[in-house]
């Protein structure tokens, strides 16, 4: 079992209980799943580039990502229906844990000029979005063979009711959240 996954049995759950005075054990919040979405609008002129993606996101998150595809076509953005304009991995389990120890542990403090992240990212229903503009954050991101730097989005997605106890799981799971 992840440190993560440990220390939310362990000492998380207790904290929650108290503040939130949940009779239950089951009604304690908890992170659900992890979704890392790249979404690519240079795919149209480099058809290759979603290879490189593809072993990006998969190395980063220790799971073969799926290739997102354009559902509808769109003139003006130049691209055809069923073209591929993306990537995205959902995590659960031990993979989304080991994913998220990492996240606030390695990577958010490699980010430059980082104060913290934004707590007014939730979006009214307990869920969580990170935006990280260069995936070479990543430490298993080798900076030497990069061509192209490209952004990607986290979502982290709880089964929490609202974002105050979204925002207190995410805190005690080590988010830094600037004030």
């Amino acid at each position: 079992m992840s440190v993560l996954a440990e220390q939310y049995k362990e000492e998380i759950v207790p904290k929650l209980m108290d503040k939130f005075d949940y009779e239950n054990i089951m009604a304690v919040p908890r992170v659900e799943k992890v979704v890392v979405n790249v979404g690519m609008g240079e795919l149209k002129e480099d058809p290759k580039l979603i290879d490189v993606v593809v072993n990006d996101i998969a190395s980063i998150t220790g799971q073969k990502p799926v290739i997102t595809r354009a559902k509808k076509s769109v003139a003006n953005f130049k691209i055809r229906e069923g073209m591929p304009i993306g990537a995205k991995v959902t995590l659960r389990g031990e993979t989304m844990y080991e994913f998220l120890y990492k996240l606030v542990n390695v990577t958010l403090p490699r980010i430059r000029d980082f104060r913290g992240v934004s707590p007014k990212s939730f979006d009214g229903r307990g869920n969580y979005n990170i935006g990280i503009r260069e995936h070479i954050v990543f430490p298993e991101i080798e900076i030497d063979k990069v061509d192209k730097v490209y952004g990607l989005e986290i979502t982290i997605v709880t089964s929490a009711e609202t974002d105050e106890e979204a925002y207190e799981l995410l805190k005690l799971m080590g988010m830094p959240f600037n004030q």
